[in-house]
């Protein structure tokens, strides 16, 4: 595990980036995905340049890529070592609000799982996604029963994690919908601005209504109807009108994660963030 550190740290030697670390009032991340290699080899790679890592895990039957033992131990290692933290983000194949409880109840134990798993590392928090039974401007045939749902697999889960650490992310439905379930249990708010502009959605109602709930935020540029490009995507003036209002209002500690997924849009989104500072 040693070896596959020391050699993501001098992968593309003489390419490195100039590290952003500390340089924003909020905690600057990206994903666990930058590089074509493994977890623990990515963030190695990213240790010295963000303060926060994105791990995003999966589990199924056929495939997962959650940590063993050693590789926790390490990725707890690099983070106490270079001041980083962790979000975890939760199996995007589960069903929370799913009217079978054969279903629902599966996908929460899943989740749990996860955040067993991953627990010795003290995330900064949990990302969740409450999907639809169908894509669009309503989640569901029947929202009492989805909602209901939802309730059901949050009080499961809030047992196990302080409910402030668990995020539920704007998808591609109108927030409202879920609102009162995560201020009901008093959960956090993942502000995903990519999805918003792949939706035609206006940031700044969002940021408006939810911010002072908002604990984590994914930005990423959105190319032809594709989401998760470079900030270098993003609408003129959405940057630099954000950064400048995470740094304004109560001194909440906040993640903004670049959740983009290859190493040419994070060198080129962190060009961008640089001409910030």
């Amino acid at each position: 595990m040693r070896h596959a550190f020391e050699t993501a740290v001098n992968l593309r030697k003489g390419d490195a980036i100039l590290s952003l670390k500390n340089r924003f009032p909020f905690r600057l991340g990206t994903t666990s995905y930058i590089i074509p290699a493994g977890l623990a080899e990515n963030v190695a790679f990213l240790a010295d340049k963000v303060d926060d890592i994105e791990l995003v895990l999966f589990e199924s039957h056929e495939i997962s890529n959650l940590p063993d033992t050693d590789t926790v131990k390490r990725l707890r290692e690099i983070a106490e070592q270079y001041d980083l933290t962790y979000t975890v983000h939760l199996p995007l194949d589960t069903w929370l609000g799913h009217a079978d409880a054969a279903i629902r109840r599966p996908s929460v134990d899943k989740c749990l799982r996860v955040i067993e798993h991953t627990a010795r590392l003290a995330p900064f928090a949990y990302i969740l996604h409450f999907h639809g039974d169908r894509r669009g401007e309503s989640p569901s045939p029947d929202m009492m029963r989805w909602q209901e749902g939802h309730r059901r697999a949050v009080e499961r889960l809030v047992q196990i994690v302080p409910p402030e650490y668990l995020c539920v992310e704007t998808l591609d439905y109108p927030y409202e919908f879920i609102e009162d379930i995560v201020i009901d249990y008093k959960l956090s708010v993942c502000m995903d601005i990519g999805h918003q502009l792949l939706c035609g959605v206006d940031p700044e109602g969002y940021l408006d209504r939810y911010l002072p709930h908002t604990r984590v935020l994914h930005l990423h540029g959105v190319e032809n109807g594709h989401d998760h490009k470079s900030l270098a995507f993003l609408p003129g003036g959405l940057l630099t009108a954000l950064i400048n209002r995470l740094g304004k209002g109560p001194d909440i500690q906040r993640v903004l994660t670049i959740e983009i997924f290859d190493e040419g849009a994070f060198n080129q989104s962190m060009d961008l963030m640089r001409g910030l500072m």
